[in-house]
């Protein structure tokens, strides 16, 4: 089960993420999106400062610059998706945003040497299937679909980074300074466009509270700290559950329907995770050996 914990609790995190799509759908008409952000992202920054503050003042120099630029992809990814869903549709939002889990195993190979078995292909290919069927083939605004590509290869990039980072610097002090430069960087956004403005109402509070301890605090403290145990191509291929997660949550809680097609994409992306998954807990045994690095 010790071998399995990373992944299962990976698994958890992509549920939390999942359930906040109908949270802050229902916060963003009644509050500015980079208000919001920056906000959430506030409030993430605040609750990892308790337990970060002694793995901060151990951190090396380097640790400080790998965790910032670490926090501006994430923030990047953040935006450009932003960016993008505003000039084109949500369907090609989801599916193109899914397209890092085709980005990953290729930046984390190119960079970091990182193996990549067949089976995880296969798994990767399998996840892209089950993105079609569940947010729809691209269409929409060329500009905005290229915008969202851009957030996808900065996620991509960000996942990897942190396969290699994270071993180094530690899952408290790189989380913490992600989450405050993506706060620095949406307040900085905000502040220039003109919404930021103080929250008010149950609705914007409850998804604030909810994305900024639970989504973002937790969440990415714990794939973080995962990533410190798994590979990236590991990583990206569970983190596409959110998709099917955010789907069924909406199915639940916010009485959307899914359809035929839907419920069969989410189907696909689980048995791409259950056919890729045996390969690559081999492959990392064997990298994390050869890298001498504690798993």
């Amino acid at each position: 089960m010790s071998r399995r914990l990373p992944l299962v609790a990976l698994v958890g995190v992509t549920a939390i993420w999942g359930f906040t799509f109908v949270l802050v759908k229902d916060a963003l008409p009644l509050y500015p999106l980079f208000a919001f952000l920056a906000v959430r992202f506030g409030i993430s920054t605040l609750a990892l400062a308790p337990f970060a503050w002694k793995a901060l003042r151990a951190l090396p120099a380097r640790g400080w610059v790998a965790g910032t630029l670490v926090g501006l992809l994430l923030a990047a990814a953040f935006g450009l998706q932003t960016a993008g869903l505003e000039l084109t549709t949500v369907a090609s939002t989801g599916f193109i945003t899914g397209l890092y889990v085709v980005f990953t195993p290729f930046i984390a190979l190119a960079l970091f040497g990182t193996p990549v078995p067949r089976a995880l292909w296969l798994g990767v290919g399998l996840a892209l299937v089950g993105l079609a069927l569940l947010n729809g083939v691209p269409g929409g605004s060329g500009l905005g679909n290229l915008l969202v590509l851009a957030s996808a290869l900065a996620a991509a990039v960000q996942i990897a980074a942190l396969e290699h980072l994270a071993p180094l610097y530690g899952a408290r002090a790189l989380t913490f300074l992600m989450m405050a430069t993506c706060f620095v960087a949406f307040t900085a956004v905000a502040l220039a466009v003109g919404d930021l403005a103080a929250p008010r109402g149950w609705t914007v509070w409850s998804a604030l509270v909810v994305t900024g301890l639970f989504a973002g605090a937790l969440g990415y403290l714990i794939a973080t700290w995962v990533q410190a145990r798994t590979t990236a191509a590991r990583a990206a291929l569970v983190f596409t559950l959110e998709a099917p997660f955010a789907a069924l949550f909406g199915v639940v809680l916010a009485g959307e329907a899914l359809g035929w097609a839907g419920w069969l994409g989410c189907a696909v992306m689980m048995a791409g995770i259950l056919v890729a998954e045996p390969a690559a807990a081999d492959v990392l045994s064997r990298f994390a050996a050869r890298q001498r690095v504690p798993r």
